[in-house]
């Protein structure tokens, strides 16, 4: 019954009863709320989105075509008057009623939900007519630095997340019996506490059952595992059973983030032998006794304990793709990549990379 309710929402482009209490509960100061409407009319015209009756959704696959929409429809519609920005967004011109259905139909899943925690959409996007972005871009004729000022990430998750990785690994050796340990705090900078750390009030960081995605940005859920575990794998340090361990569960909800103005001020800092991404970590024992460690920079940060160097860079593709593609396809686009100074025109294509078909999900069937 839920679900065909929905379904004739969503057809007759009505608001779901969920979405209205959601913009009505959890951000009633933000002005721009009734914007909200967006999320089940999908065209300024008021054309309905046809997500439920017309194929059959269930209520969870409906529920991620509406929020899939509502993502993509918050930032045309924070942006003024619709008819100036849709001629040049040709997602929302061509199909905004149609794409997010689709997609959610072959499994994609959305921003989900896109109104909890201090970084969400809501809360970067919603917030009134006066509001204004800066996205800083080369002037002409100036160089592009901003990928030297990006750094190696040598474990699978958030950049903000690496020191504070190698910093449980390091710190673990110091403690006997983790089931020992009281609370954990991380004092660290404004971003590192607000996107990935308890400044986001998001709960589903401390959620089990949080995907992947939400996991590679919980700061609480990655030092924990690390904290245990004392390594990190892009797949095995994700899976749901390695998520709902009962004394990973219980670490992971003793783990606090504090903002502190000195890793702030690194974060931001515009000298590369200053700037920092780390913090401070203060670990708490039940018998009162207190661990103490810090680090400013990943070990894989060109100033950290151990820069990277070609070797890793080979060893990290290795590991990411070890159960993908083939030893041989694997050596074949290494050989490749590293010849790329002498690769002419023609021999480009050797840096596309062969996939076995039984390596491919088979996708489900969608609209188009």
């Amino acid at each position: 019954m839920r679900n065909r309710r929905i379904s004739r929402q969503l057809s007759a482009g009505s608001e779901p009863p969920a979405v209205a209490r959601m913009s009505r509960r959890f951000v009633p100061e933000m002005p721009q709320v009734h914007r909200f409407h967006y999320i089940a009319r999908s065209s300024e015209g008021g054309e309905p989105c046809t997500g439920g009756t017309s194929v059959a959704f269930e209520a969870g696959r409906a529920y991620q075509a509406v929020t899939y929409a509502a993502s993509g429809r918050v930032l045309v519609a924070v942006k003024g008057s619709p008819e100036a920005v849709l001629p040049h967004a040709e997602f929302w011109q061509r199909g905004a009623e149609r794409i997010p259905v689709d997609r959610a139909m072959r499994g994609e899943n959305s921003p989900s939900p896109i109104y909890e925690g201090e970084d969400s959409v809501i809360a970067w996007m919603l917030d009134g007519p006066d509001a204004h972005y800066e996205v800083p871009l080369p002037a002409p004729g100036e160089p592009k630095r901003a990928i030297l000022e990006s750094f190696t990430k040598e474990h699978s998750a958030e950049y903000q997340a690496q020191a504070l990785i190698d910093l449980a690994f390091r710190t673990r050796g110091k403690i006997t019996d983790l089931s020992q340990i009281e609370k954990v705090i991380i004092h660290t900078s404004h971003h590192t506490h607000t996107v990935i750390g308890t400044g986001a009030t998001d709960p589903q960081k401390f959620d089990p059952k949080a995907s992947r995605e939400t996991l590679d940005h919980s700061i609480m859920y990655i030092f924990a595992v690390a904290l245990q575990d004392g390594r990190w794998h892009h797949i095995e340090s994700y899976t749901p059973e390695r998520a709902s361990r009962p004394d990973t569960v219980r670490l992971w909800r003793s783990i606090e983030t504090r903002e502190d103005e000195e890793w702030t001020r690194r974060y931001h800092a515009t000298d590369p032998g200053k700037k920092a991404f780390g913090g401070r970590v203060e670990i708490l024992l039940k018998d009162g006794a207190r661990i103490e460690d810090q680090l400013a920079v990943a070990n894989a940060h060109p100033l950290g304990a151990k820069p990277f160097k070609r070797a890793d860079y080979i060893r990290k593709f290795q590991t990411l793709t070890e159960r993908i593609i083939s030893p041989q396809e694997s050596q074949r686009f290494l050989d490749a990549a590293q010849r790329l100074s002498d690769l002419q025109a023609a021999d480009l294509h050797q840096l596309n990379i062969e996939l076995p078909g039984e390596t491919l999900a088979k996708g489900r069937p969608g609209i188009f």
